[in-house]
């Protein structure tokens, strides 16, 4: 008998320790935030149940705007569920609401683990009316009004204004500029590339014109000595560096004794002799006579030519100041444009953005 009601306190004793077991592994919390909130605000309260795994929790149900008490309404409710060192937690946060104002106690909300019924703890919910709201006199409130236009400012449409004109006043320039471009023509000048022929290359190439022209055997005996001796001075003063076409035929021949050979001075002595009398005594010569003096010419610049390579010069033609002063106020005025050009654009950017700004 003795060890029956032995065995039996002994059960109990156990019992009692693993139902101590189970409420210790099952807590439940519950909390609000904020704890006070004005007339239509919104509070959270949440409850927060901690058991071991594989626990069924269940939580009251509130259908929409359901009183938890009289005066606070449930709007919504929703769950998050985590598990921790092998123990499941699940929270469920109800939204509160409130139209009255008062000091509201929030009981603790049921909550079953397994089928055993669990509660919070009693929380505190303050309901404020809003401030300087005469709910005596509601024909006072107003609707909302419609929507109005700003009324216009010339402060805000200023500085656009103010840049659209510049704007105009510099595209006005432009155009003047402009015109005084197309006004002022452009100055070219022209760079030449000159072949430069040697002395006895010049000299022969005017000695076949004249044959070409057929001279030689025309009437006209003053014309073709006229010619053959211009171009033997022209010759002697390019080769022999001496100003032969302001010398007469005897100064030509006294500077010419003094460097060249006295036969080749001797024919080019008959030459000019003939030559000055066909000019100047109305001399008439025979046919045979001209082409001797022609060959005696072709000779002498044969004998005294010097050989070398024909050069090219390239001439660049001289401006005068007014022709100087046009090109420089020609770049002037393109640099003006282009800075003009420059300039309206980005007042034309800036001024859109400032009308998008006021729209």
């Amino acid at each position: 008998m003795k060890m029956m009601i032995r065995y039996i306190f002994c059960g109990v004793i156990l019992m009692i320790c693993s139902a101590l077991n189970v409420v210790a592994q099952v807590q439940v919390v519950q909390e609000i935030n904020p704890i006070a909130i004005y007339i239509g605000q919104q509070a959270k309260m949440s409850v927060t149940v901690t058991a071991p795994e594989g626990s069924k929790i269940e939580f009251p149900h509130f259908e929409r705007t359901q009183y938890l008490v009289p005066g606070v309404e449930v709007l919504s409710a929703v769950g998050d569920t985590s598990s921790i060192d092998g123990k499941l937690r699940i929270t469920r946060v109800f939204t509160l609401t409130s139209f009255d104002e008062h000091l509201y106690a929030l009981p603790p909300l049921p909550v079953k683990v397994g089928g055993k019924e669990y509660k919070g703890n009693q929380l505190a919910l303050k309901v404020l009316d809003v401030e300087n709201v005469d709910t005596l006199h509601p024909n006072q409130f107003f609707p909302p009004k419609d929507v109005q236009n700003n009324p216009f400012q010339w402060s805000d449409w200023s500085t656009a204004f103010w840049l659209s004109l510049l704007m105009v006043v510099l595209c006005a320039f432009a155009c003047y500029l402009f015109i005084r471009l197309k006004e002022n023509k452009p100055i070219i000048a022209r760079i030449r590339i000159v072949r430069r022929l040697l002395p006895h290359q010049k000299a022969m190439g005017e000695i076949d014109k004249i044959k070409s022209e057929r001279l030689v055997s025309s009437g006209d005996q003053k014309a073709y000595y006229t010619k053959l001796t211009d171009t033997l001075r022209r010759y002697i003063e390019e080769r022999f560096g001496f100003n032969a076409m302001e010398m007469t035929s005897s100064e030509i021949i006294y500077r010419l004794r003094e460097r060249g050979d006295q036969k080749m001075i001797d024919e080019l002595t008959e030459l000019f002799t003939t030559a000055d009398l066909v000019k100047f005594a109305k001399y008439e010569t025979l046919i045979n006579e001209n082409d001797l003096n022609l060959v005696n010419a072709v000779n002498f610049i044969n004998e005294t030519k010097q050989e070398g390579e024909t050069t090219e010069e390239r001439i660049v033609p001289k401006l005068s100041e007014d022709d100087k002063k046009s090109m420089k106020n020609r770049i002037t005025i393109k640099t003006l444009l282009w800075i003009i050009g420059v300039t309206v654009l980005c007042l034309f950017a800036y001024i859109i953005y400032i009308i998008y700004t006021l729209f």
